[in-house]
């Protein structure tokens, strides 16, 4: 990169460069500063001008990726008694970026010191938020009778949440992916209302 060249949104672009390097071959074994500044195309000086070091850097990572993920879903609960619950929880899921997913989970699997740098931000986020959203919106279904009053609406998100970490860490994201996603969700919820009872 020429001197004197303006980067846009430098930030992401070095995220961006992180999840490439975990999800390439080598995957987060050669994941260092170099290693992502060489990926991004830019001077290694560069994160270390947005981050006071790599591990500072690693959680910027981790607190921006967290956040996106929940707020991929946050919209979920206000489609309660909407569309179908497959359907919703479908949309839901497939709204979440399963390449970033499968990067966030891998770092976070090899730096589990991280978690407190994201919840010390977000309370709670990553796949936590996405499980709990999914909760309340099958929480919200149930109420309207749209899920069995016996059903466990926090038993159930679990479910859909393995699902969504199993894809995203085991499949290329592309039309497989999606129709892997809704057809599980078809079959979770096969047999529940189509509608609220009146």
């Amino acid at each position: 990169m020429p001197r004197g060249v303006a980067i846009p949104e430098p930030r992401q672009q070095l995220f961006a460069a992180l999840e490439r390097v975990i999800g390439g071959s080598d995957g987060p074994a050669r994941l260092t500063g170099r290693a992502v500044t060489r990926e991004a195309g830019v001077a290694t000086g560069l994160l270390y001008t947005h981050f006071t070091d790599f591990d500072a850097f690693l959680t910027g990572y981790a607190v921006d990726r967290a956040f996106q993920l929940a707020g991929a879903v946050a919209g979920l609960p206000s489609r309660a008694g909407s569309g179908g619950v497959a359907g919703n929880l479908g949309d839901a899921l497939l709204t979440t970026p399963l390449a970033t997913l499968a990067a966030f989970t891998r770092l976070s699997a090899l730096r589990p010191d991280l978690a407190p740098g994201v919840e010390a931000v977000l309370g709670t986020g990553g796949l936590q938020a996405v499980e709990r959203t999914v909760a309340d919106y099958l929480a919200a279904e149930q109420h309207l009778g749209r899920i069995p009053a016996a059903a466990s609406p926090e038993a159930l998100a679990l479910v859909v949440v393995g699902v969504l970490h199993h894809v995203a860490l085991t499949a290329a994201p592309g039309p497989a992916s999606d129709t892997l996603i809704r057809s599980a969700m078809a079959t979770l919820t096969a047999g529940f209302p189509a509608v609220a009872p009146s």
